[in-house]
């Protein structure tokens, strides 16, 4: 059996990790090429796009795909569809695998947006001093906001203009530690953080940091997801999923 996952995310590793060795499978991990080193997955593994809906139907012909794992970041939100509708084009079962968001608990002071541009607009009444932790993508969105606004972008790579004129880079890959986030709005003087609802503990201590400090948090929402795919929360969950798949013979594609 022929499984690929779109990954690049934690969850995505883990799950190659789990599945690397099982008698019968045949793994391939597809990454995105957005990060310049990225951590491999134990497996065989291809970087790059396929190419939209089309081409991507075509890899999992020409490749024989058995099973379709979509474990990519809750924010690459075209890639969803691309996978379902690719997915019900070659008769390829699909598994979505998502972290759940992020709640809030008592002592949270969140504004949720729905994008990066709606949370550049809430920035001036918020703060001065930004902690800006959406990855080095969607930073024009904060280019133009007014020259008193200083921004602590956080990153793995650069990130290249446009961005903020006032921006200090932070080169850094989670997971993050609560003191360490603690220290971050200190020693940066960090008076409101901006963060997209990615879920998951790898990056969620910089909320409880804000929570303690007092600092409000623009969060922005996920986008909308493909339906009638079957998710699971963890790559546990997928393994099982995947091997109660492999103790039954799939019907001819």
């Amino acid at each position: 059996m022929h499984v690929l996952i779109l990954g690049g995310t934690t969850e995505a590793r883990r799950l190659a990790e789990l599945l690397h060795g099982t008698p019968g499978l045949r793994l391939t991990s597809s990454l995105a090429g957005r990060v310049a080193a990225p951590r491999l997955p134990p497996g065989e593994v291809r970087i790059g796009g396929f190419g939209g809906t089309e081409g991507l139907t075509a890899w999992l012909r020409e490749h024989a795909v058995d099973v379709l794992i979509d474990a990519t970041h809750p924010f690459a939100g075209t890639i969803s569809f691309h996978a379902a509708t690719a997915a019900a084009t070659a008769h390829v079962p699909l598994l979505a695998l998502r972290r759940p968001g992020w709640v809030p608990v008592p002592g949270d002071r969140w504004r949720e947006v729905d994008s990066l541009a709606e949370a550049a607009a809430a920035l001036p009444g918020l703060g001065r001093r930004v902690f800006l932790t959406t990855g080095r993508m969607g930073l024009a969105a904060f280019a133009d906001l007014p020259a008193d606004l200083w921004f602590l972008v956080r990153s793995v790579d650069a990130p290249e203009p446009p961005y903020p004129a006032r921006t200090e880079v932070l080169l850094d890959r989670g997971p993050f530690t609560l003191d360490g986030e603690r220290d971050v709005l200190r020693r940066h003087r960090i008076d409101v953080v901006v963060t997209k609802d990615s879920g998951g503990a790898a990056t969620a201590p910089k909320l409880t940091a804000a929570r303690e400090a007092g600092v409000p948090v623009v969060v922005v929402r996920r986008p909308p997801v493909p339906e009638g795919v079957p998710v699971v929360p963890t790559p546990a969950d997928a393994v099982t999923w995947l091997l109660a798949h492999m103790s039954h013979r799939l019907p001819p594609r």
